[in-house]
């Protein structure tokens, strides 16, 4: 018997790769899906099904791909409905693979498809659960991405404690949970890094299987402090129902090099995005006039999808020599698949050419506590997630979150300084890269983020009890 779990550190998502006696099954493919061909291709098996946990909201699976592929069967739960064909399974029900099985176990909360997976090996031993959204490490699926007029996030909740209460808390604790997803992730509050734990563990330190946690009480706490989801998922649940261009198309048009002179002239039309992929340092250092910047190095995908608005937009990448298809297939992971194609010799080939280049000044840490003290800095900006900004932030600071970088430009003035950090100095980078392409201009990114900042700030200037946002 294999089991493998293919973990992708941008998206938090876990996928798996079952196999036994030549037959295996994938649960939850990515949209890359040779990965999983070729592994069952290397062990001489046949990929019998493809079982879906929920339709995903963070990411495009590519199940659809994967079954066109290889005659594999998709199987996903109850109340499930697509344009394409599947097998709709109930609770309970059990599929053979080799000489495993994985039964069906019906766990609406997350979604009302949700599912969770039981395997049981060769002796017919219960060792793992596949819990989708569900069910994660230190934590559960958000119950507001599938509420509808007649379903109730509250609805959600509660039928989520029910699934938890009644079908999976009574299994046996020594056996192994896999989740979708880890930290990072949108689709839940706390999650851990871990990518697997017993039950039992689970059971001891979730905070949402505490069996003395009454439904009331559940429903307030999951229901409560819940960010708003990415623009981008409820595009993505439709992509999961319906049938979407192969992952080849999308690479084959993606990857098409754009000599400079006509990247040029898409730079300049409006239809077109230029998405810089390059880290931090080479972007501020000097890009393509108007462009933005998501690096590769960050978590690239999830601030696509919260960022570019429109899924069907245009997009003209300048990317690091030899990482181009990379950032295709990272796009189209999240439904991004109008990449048109990316800068030919990269941003040394745009240079060599002689055309314009803008730049992004950056300020060091220590400096830019110096400036704060003598208070020559008037427009400071952190532009954190407000959770990273309550548990600690800068005196007199405002907030100015990235996820909300659509509204809080409004608030900005385009004649004005700004001084912004983030943790780590990605972030930022991104912000001054919007703010930079929609007109304001005089952004000064501090290096190294907060991070940075309090290894060199007198503590008087950390944390106050007045918390100004945007």
């Amino acid at each position: 018997m294999v089991l493998e779990q293919y973990y992708t550190k941008c998206l938090a998502q876990g996928t798996y790769y079952l196999s036994s006696n030549k037959e295996a099954a994938v649960i939850d493919p990515l949209r890359e899906v040779q990965q999983y061909i070729d592994r069952a291709h290397e062990e001489g098996s046949t990929i019998k099904y493809i079982f879906l946990t929920h339709f995903h909201a963070d990411f495009v699976s590519g199940h659809v791909d994967l079954a066109q592929k290889t005659g594999a069967t998709i199987v996903i739960g109850p109340n499930a409905e697509t344009s394409y064909a599947f097998a709709k399974a109930e609770h309970l029900q059990k599929f053979t693979i080799g000489d495993i099985s994985l039964t069906l176990l019906h766990t609406p909360g997350h979604t009302m498809e949700s599912s969770c997976y039981l395997m049981k090996d060769e002796n017919r031993i219960a060792k793992a659960l596949f819990t989708g959204d569900t069910l994660f490490i230190g934590d559960v699926g958000r119950p507001d991405l599938a509420a509808k007029s007649d379903v109730t996030t509250e609805d959600l909740a509660g039928l989520l404690y029910d699934s938890l209460r009644n079908v999976i808390m009574p299994l046996p604790d020594d056996i192994t949970v896999y989740p979708a997803h880890g930290a990072g992730s949108a689709c839940g509050k706390n999650m851990s890094s871990e990518t697997s734990d017993s039950l039992g563990n689970q059971k001891a330190t979730n905070y949402a299987l505490d069996a003395s946690l009454s439904k009331e009480d559940f429903i307030k706490e999951v229901t409560s402090g819940i960010a708003p989801p990415p623009a981008y998922f409820p595009k993505n649940v439709q992509m999961n129902r319906g049938v979407n261009s192969s992952i080849d198309e999308v690479l084959k048009r993606g990857i098409s090099e754009i000599k400079p002179l006509a990247f040029q002239a898409l730079a300049q039309d409006a239809e077109f995005l230029v998405l810089d992929v390059r880290s931090p340092q080479e972007f501020t250092a000097g890009h393509v006039p108007g462009s933005w910047f998501i690096g590769l190095d960050g978590q690239f995908a999830p601030w696509v999808g919260s960022l570019i608005e429109d899924i069907d937009q245009k997009i003209v990448l300048v990317a690091p020599l030899g990482r181009e298809e990379e950032a295709v297939t990272r796009l189209a992971r999240v439904g991004y698949d109008n990449v048109q194609g990316f800068l030919k010799g990269g941003f040394e080939a745009w240079k060599q050419a002689g055309y314009s280049i803008s730049s992004i000044e950056n300020m060091s840490p220590e400096k830019f506590v110096m400036s704060l003290e003598d208070g020559s800095i008037a427009n400071p900006i952190d532009v954190r997630k407000p959770r990273e900004y309550e548990a600690a932030h800068l005196k007199n600071v405002t907030l100015a979150s990235l996820d909300e970088i659509a509204q809080n430009l409004k608030n900005l003035n385009t004649t004005e300084v700004y001084h912004i950090h983030c943790a780590g100095g990605y972030r930022s980078v991104i912000y001054a890269s919007i703010a930079k392409a929609n007109g304001y201009s005089k952004l000064i990114n501090i290096e190294g983020g907060y991070g940075a900042i309090k290894k060199v700030a007198p503590s008087h200037l950390i944390n106050n009890d007045t918390r100004a946002t945007l």
